[in-house]
């Protein structure tokens, strides 16, 4: 209704602060607020006087009517699918007496059989892939046996390492100063 922004608030505080004087401000605040809440009072009172007018004459019932043909006119498939659950749940009540009610019964107990006979299925199909694995498990451990076996050597094929010969002492080798002492000796 009223487009009033905060600056336009500070205007208005300010303003009253001018005209009315920081004195009198408080109670000018009390007075506007009492004024707002009785004002409150008599649209809310007034309200709900037009509400009980409209539910005494029938329209709410009218209105209720309206928004059901509109939502239907807006959504006809929603409006199908409600109309589908609520026939679905007039058919959950079956005599059991009754041929429906006893074909109802003879499908529980035959899904009930399928699900136990999955059940049942599904449990062997398991113990026997675990068995396959020990087999299988079996087996790798005696060919990796079988592999070490060849491939590690006889204990008695061992033989003990043998010693290194000793190496051959070479002539040392002479210094160049006593190779120059014994040339000049020779000269």
């Amino acid at each position: 209704m009223f487009d009033i922004g905060m600056s336009e608030m500070l205007v208005v505080g300010i303003m009253a602060l001018i005209v009315v004087g920081p004195k009198d401000l408080p109670v000018m605040f009390r007075r506007v607020g009492q004024f707002v809440g009785k004002a409150k009072g008599m649209a809310r009172e007034f309200s709900s006087a037009m509400n009980d007018a409209a539910d005494q004459s029938g329209m709410r019932d009218v209105s209720s009517g309206l928004s059901k043909s509109l939502k239907a006119a807006t959504n006809p498939i929603g409006t199908a699918m409600d109309g589908v659950k609520d026939a679905a749940k007039g058919l959950t009540g079956v005599d059991p007496n009754s041929e429906t009610g006893k074909m109802s019964a003879e499908r529980a107990e035959n899904v009930a059989r399928i699900q136990a006979g999955t059940a049942r299925a599904a449990a062997e199909r398991k113990a026997r892939e675990a068995s396959e694995a020990m087999a299988k498990a079996e087996e790798l451990e005696v060919s990796l046996q079988q592999t070490l076996a060849k491939k590690a050597p006889a204990p008695e094929a061992v033989k003990p390492a043998a010693k290194p010969a000793p190496a051959k002492k070479t002539p040392a080798k002479k210094s160049a100063a006593k190779k120059a002492a014994a040339k000049k000796a020779d000269t």
